[in-house]
């Protein structure tokens, strides 16, 4: 008898997961999406010599509201970073006695925002620049990196909160690049964009305190060497000069890559005209079940199980689709474009965003 009412209420309850399920991974899926893991910059006061007891303070610049991390090649142990104030991650890593860190040691950055992680390697040594070489030392260490221009592109008329600096330094290809801004904490990283051209972007935040004239210095490193550059313009337009005239000739602003292509569902919502479809149907199969009594409960209880199980069908037809295009836009940042069809692009492909569409590009 209860097992028959057992195998009835199976019956009605196995189809129900499976709209639950798909929604809530979808939920889970665009909320992912809409947090983005990003590093701005990662530094570290070097020590002079990598005795035990010595300290290296790291610091690295990102995505608020994350968790970061740094290893250390030839260290035994990792430091935790703790945010100290809004998207700025600090900590300390003692150097033990049995640590093999040198002059060559490496040190990697990972912030993780929700489900994605960012990673960011150091570029300058972590024992004193004195020990570091340069390009600069003499042909002894051979020829070294060279930064043959930097400037920034597209300098705005005002350096306000929120303004974009972008900094553009052009020289040996294949190294890290990086520039300091008097006047602003921390580092700036300049990924390569193309071969041997390196570019970032910083945001002027309310606790900087940058001016026109403030020294931004770039910083190029290819293996073991270094070299520095000095910027020789100001960091506002000239007066009468359109702000946006010379990067518009250099770089397209809304050009990008196709970095993902989602698909999108949103259950739809129910209706009482379901419910009382599925609880019919549940008193039908309830009346199957037992004599009596038993086949009472049973008929409530398929009742209650049908009625939910004929609104999350319901849910499920009324589920809608569409298709959301992430790219990868040069400046570093992402763009996300709704299609309700599946659109005729590819992952990889190169794109422009243009008023809330793609135009493929040749």
């Amino acid at each position: 008898m209860y097992k028959k009412m057992l195998l009835g209420l199976l019956a009605v309850a196995a189809f129900l997961p499976l709209p639950f399920v798909a929604s809530q991974a979808q939920a889970q899926h665009s909320a992912s999406r809409a947090e983005e893991a990003r590093i701005d910059g990662f530094d570290v006061r070097p020590v002079r010599q990598a005795a035990a007891g010595r300290e290296l303070e790291f610091t690295l610049y990102g995505s608020p509201g994350g968790s970061a991390a740094v290893s250390i090649s030839g260290a035994t142990g990792s430091v935790v970073l703790a945010e100290t104030e809004t998207g700025v991650y600090e900590g300390t890593y003692t150097i033990r006695q049995r640590d093999k860190i040198t002059a060559q040691s490496t040190a990697t950055a990972n912030l993780r925002v929700g489900n994605q992680v960012a990673s960011a390697i150091l570029d300058e040594p972590l024992i004193g620049r004195a020990n570091a070489r340069r390009s600069g030392d003499g042909q002894r260490y051979g020829a070294g990196p060279k930064i043959e221009r930097f400037e920034v592109g597209d300098p705005p008329a005002n350096l306000v909160p929120g303004e974009d600096l972008n900094l553009i330094l052009s020289g040996t290809p294949g190294g890290t690049a990086s520039a300091t801004i008097v006047g602003v904490k921390g580092k700036i990283l300049l990924n390569e964009t193309r071969s041997g051209v390196y570019e970032g972007t910083h945001i002027i935040k309310h606790r900087d305190r940058v001016s026109a004239n403030s020294t931004v210095t770039g910083i190029l490193r290819v293996g073991d060497r270094e070299t520095s550059a000095v910027l020789g313009q100001s960091l506002v337009a000239a007066a009468g000069q359109p702000p946006r005239a010379r990067q518009v000739a250099r770089r397209c602003v809304d050009c990008g890559v196709i970095e993902a292509i989602n698909l999108v569902e949103v259950k739809g919502e129910g209706s009482y005209l379901g419910k009382i479809a599925g609880g019919l149907a549940g008193i039908v199969i309830g009346n199957q079940i037992g004599e009596g009594n038993t086949k009472t409960v049973a008929q409530v209880v398929g009742a209650a199980g049908g009625a939910y199980a004929g609104n999350e069908i319901e849910k499920r037809i009324k589920t809608a689709k569409h298709y959301e295009v992430v790219v990868r836009l040069e400046n570093g940042g992402t763009q996300t474009i709704t299609y309700a069809a599946q659109p005729p692009f590819a992952v990889g492909a190169k794109v422009k965003v243009d008023g809330g569409t793609l135009t493929v590009l040749q």
